[in-house]
């Protein structure tokens, strides 16, 4: 079992470049795409956070069901939707406004246990921002690796939420030494300062910063420096890329039994190409396609 902690939202994605688009309301949160896209490749994968009772909160729930994850762990509760409004510039890269004050997501307690079989939970994005919700998936994070489980982490920063950019850097660096697998973009890593070997010496693993259309790389602690280009293709929009990276990468480790610390250790030069090439060809995908839309494992042929 794979979890995957953080927040379910709606995105309301335009159709269009600029600011006043059409906009379409699509199930979205960075967590809640890695979920659905673990489930659409095939891994037994369950979802922990809290979504509201209202009609969005039942259309995301549908949404995970129907790619086969479990939900029987998520907290409900009366409050809306969060709302994320996306902006398309001519490249279909997307930027994002939020409505979260109030919201149900970010009201999340900690569970007292996770699903039977768990072996990762994988964190990111809003929930580790918005408070009180934020304390509680850190002491998931927390006690997920004191358990010995595998921790993935994405940042997936979206700085028009951070109130005070450096009181969350210092955070973003306690986390490091609960973290064994830490994947960001170029763009997150040079707004949160450091390097991949800085991180790698506070605690992960491995670290995998991704580059857009230019491909993946990841840095390991023995030194390594593994890199595979982008694969090709007319981008719609770039909604979602990142989170199918972070699904194909969890689902390729655990295909291989690799959800552990020696496990990575022990990949090797071939190993991690292998699975970086599955995680661009997954992510490719999911930009050909408008909103987040993450592959089926036969489109992929398997892994």
């Amino acid at each position: 079992m794979i979890v995957v902690a953080g927040e379910a939202l709606i995105d309301l994605v335009p159709q269009g470049p600029g600011a006043l688009a059409d906009l379409k309301p699509a199930l979205g949160g960075g967590p809640y795409n890695t979920a659905v896209a673990l489930g659409r490749l095939g891994s037994r994968t369950a979802f922990c956070s809290r979504t509201s009772s209202d009609a969005f909160g039942e259309a995301l729930l549908d949404g995970l069901r129907r790619a086969g994850v479990d939900v029987s762990g998520v907290e409900r509760g009366p409050e809306p939707t969060t709302l994320a409004v996306a902006t398309l510039d001519s490249a279909g890269s997307a930027a994002y406004s939020f409505y979260v004050d109030g919201t149900a997501d970010r009201l999340f307690t900690a569970p007292a246990a996770l699903p039977a079989g768990t072996r990762a939970v994988s964190f990111g994005t809003c929930s580790l921002v918005l408070e009180p919700g934020a304390s509680a998936y850190e002491e998931l994070m927390r006690a997920a690796a004191g358990q010995g489980l595998f921790t993935a982490l994405d940042p997936n920063v979206r700085a028009g939420l951070i109130p005070d950019a450096d009181a969350y850097r210092a955070r973003f660096r306690s986390w490091l030494p609960s973290v064994t697998l830490l994947k960001l973009s170029a763009e997150d890593a040079a707004w949160l300062g450091g390097t991949p070997r800085e991180w790698l010496a506070a605690g992960p693993s491995a670290v995998v910063v991704t580059r857009g259309g230019d491909g993946l790389t990841v840095f390991t602690r023995d030194g390594g420096e593994h890199s595979v280009p982008g694969e090709k293709v007319d981008v719609v929009d770039t909604i979602g890329a990142g989170d199918t990276v972070n699904a194909a990468l969890l689902h390729g480790l655990s295909a291989q039994d690799a959800l552990s610390r020696e496990a990575l250790a022990g990949l090797g030069a071939q190993g991690w190409a292998r699975l970086l090439r599955f995680a661009a060809r997954a992510a490719a995908i999911t930009c050909s396609r408008a909103g987040a839309e993450p592959p089926y494992a036969a489109e992929l042929g398997g892994w």
